[in-house]
């Protein structure tokens, strides 16, 4: 029998409260700092807008947008997480945040976003149709729904669970669907347009995160004979209006 919704969000949570993933915390690094300023560019966020980051967790790239000025909120399917953004949020941002699947928000929160986002969380969504058509409605017209996640043709991200004791492929092995071609229908199957990519970064967080690390990065990423297998792929459409 097929999985509910409620059987995958369940193996989702067990997977992510079962384990110590150092790769959840809200580090600030410049791994962190160089995809919110590839995302925020590309994606033209501005501070005026109402922000959802669907998938938060502990607030990875949360409490940074909101650091920066972001009208950010949160939204998760699991309440420990969220506990632990709460935690994190030394500075007392103001982020609002909800313990739901995107696919039950309520009818109140329909068009109530310029923008909804999310961090390394696509593949990790029972139903991708299903979801989009869920984030769709949630943005006003001639919003946003902008997601960061791995490149499936960049073999890394395959070594990286294979070596990392805390990574399964059950848990993982979604990002194989992280690709044009699996994205795009679902995404105009939610109802948007205007679908584009950006493809960045270069080297993984623990040489990002060194001295001349991210300076590298930044200048091995322009060249386009390898633009196509770069780590870090966002895929974004806009809601018609």
């Amino acid at each position: 029998m097929p999985k509910t919704f409620q059987d995958h969000n369940q193996d989702v949570i067990d997977y992510y409260e079962g384990r110590s993933k150092g790769n959840m915390l809200p580090t600030g690094s410049p791994y962190i700092t160089h995809h919110l300023d590839e995302f925020t560019r590309f994606c033209g966020l501005t501070k005026d807008q109402r922000i959802l980051d669907v998938g938060c967790g502990m607030g990875r790239y949360t409490l940074y947008l909101a650091e920066r000025g972001y009208k950010v909120e949160g939204m998760d399917i699991s309440p420990y997480l969220l506990e632990q953004l709460n935690k994190f949020n030394v500075a007392h941002y103001n982020i609002p945040t909800y313990c739901m699947d995107v696919v039950d928000a309520p009818q109140e929160m329909n068009g109530q976003f310029d923008a909804v986002v999310g961090f390394f969380v696509l593949h990790h969504m029972h139903d991708l149709a299903a979801c989009y058509t869920a984030m769709t409605r949630l943005v006003k017209p001639g919003g946003i729904v902008a997601f960061l996640e791995p490149n499936a043709y960049n073999v890394a991200y395959y070594i990286q669970i294979m070596v990392t004791p805390t990574m399964t492929w059950k848990g993982d092995g979604g990002m194989a669907k992280m690709r044009p071609n699996v994205i795009f229908p679902a995404m105009k199957a939610g109802g948007l347009t205007n679908l584009r990519t950006h493809r960045f970064g270069f080297f993984p967080p623990f040489i990002t995160n060194t001295r001349v690390g991210l300076w590298l990065e930044k200048r091995l990423e322009r060249f386009p004979l390898w633009r196509e297998l770069l780590p870090g792929t966002i895929f974004i459409g806009q809601k018609p209006g």
